[in-house]
């Protein structure tokens, strides 16, 4: 008899452990099906926009999930454009913090894209809330972001009613930033840092540096950019549809500083042309005309020493309404002319309590 107890206790002393790596297995078989159900049912929440995840792999072992074609569009009655495209998306515990008693993740992005439709941002009846998709995007996150690497991005402005369609897009972007929230904090701090190179439209270099505050509908932010060396000619379908020109030749850089402060922003760009031609859009003698008209007054307006077209433009205002300061633009067109050529870096002399300021008077 007790034979049989001890058999018996054997036996339940085994079936315990055993129920419970199968219970462990059939979790870790179900978690990435209900990891993606979730996934997708904050996308599907989202007003104003559809977004779907094709696949989520998950790793205990590195205390990561790595989400698989998630994308995300704009829905405008029964039409859907692209709006976020993110092939590979891998979000992992940082084991290092969680020694010194920090939770806290990184996201590495591999080929995602960004599409900015310039006709979505005209029509303010039915478009989609920035603050919903965003809120939804840090949902998936629900820890402190410590690191956010972005491989091989895209990002394009496009307008598609021009034709033919304007296409400003940056390609190849690599991307750093450190020590990001998911958290909206009441003062005004700039958390971030940021590094950020790509490839412009027509080739050129672009290298972005600063601080930002990206987890509000307006991130904060403050940071010089430049691009340098790109073909002018890329730009023709942007300057035929807005000034109704062509460059046959030249190369373009743009250098620039912005700082933004609770949806107020103060900037100025650099807008450099060097070695131009450009020609009319018109044939025959309107052609001639215009060429003429050109020629004339990139005479006066560049500096012919180092064959330089260019100015400074400032920005400032409420980001709902922005607009370039008209004087101090064709009078720094005429500084570049005839006092001095503006040198190709940028000026460092903006600074984010220039935004804050700004932003205080606003709301005064």
């Amino acid at each position: 008899m007790n034979e049989v107890h001890k058999s018996r206790y054997k036996k339940k002393r085994y079936i315990i452990p055993i129920l419970l790596v199968v219970f462990l297995l059939i979790l870790r078989l179900s978690l990435p099906s209900l990891a993606k159900n979730y996934v997708n049912k904050v996308l599907a929440d989202i007003p104003g926009y559809y977004g779907h995840v094709e696949d989520i792999d998950i790793s205990l072992i590195r205390g990561a999930y790595t989400i698989h074609g998630m994308y995300l569009n704009t829905v405008n009655g029964n039409n859907e454009l692209p709006f976020l495209d993110f092939k590979e998306t891998d979000i992992s515990v940082e084991w290092n913090a969680l020694f010194h008693g920090k939770i806290v993740s990184e996201i590495e992005m591999t080929e995602p894209t960004i599409l900015y439709v310039f006709e979505d941002q005209q029509d303010t009846t039915g478009v989609a809330d920035t603050d919903d998709w965003s809120k939804a995007l840090t949902d998936l996150v629900p820890i402190d972001i410590n690191q956010f690497t972005v491989k091989n991005g895209k990002f394009a402005f496009l307008q598609l009613q021009a034709d033919p369609n304007i296409d400003l897009h940056l390609t190849n972007v690599q991307l750093s930033a450190s020590n990001l929230r998911n958290v909206v904090e009441k003062t005004r701090t700039l958390p971030s840092n940021i590094h950020a190179t790509a490839t412009s439209i027509g080739n050129g270099n672009v290298v972005l540096d600063g601080k930002m505050n990206l987890v509000k509908e307006i991130p904060d932010m403050d940071i010089s950019f430049s691009l340098e060396s790109a073909n002018a000619k890329a730009l023709n379908d942007f300057t035929n549809y807005y000034a109704g020109i062509d460059f046959d030749e030249g190369s373009f850089d743009l250098f620039g500083e912005l700082a933004i402060a609770d949806g107020y922003m103060k900037g100025s760009f650099k807008p450099i042309l060097k070695n131009a031609k450009l020609i009319g859009k018109d044939d025959g003698f309107l052609k001639t005309l215009w060429e003429g008209f050109v020629g004339f007054f990139k005479f006066i307006l560049k500096n012919h020493k180092q064959d330089t077209l260019a100015t400074k433009i400032p920005v400032e205002g409420d980001l709902n309404n922005v607009k370039t300061k008209v004087l101090p633009t064709v009078t720094r067109i005429f500084r570049n002319a005839w006092i001095q050529a503006y040198k190709d870096v940028v000026d460092n002399d903006l600074s984010f309590k220039d935004a804050t300021d700004g932003a205080d008077k606003l709301k005064d």
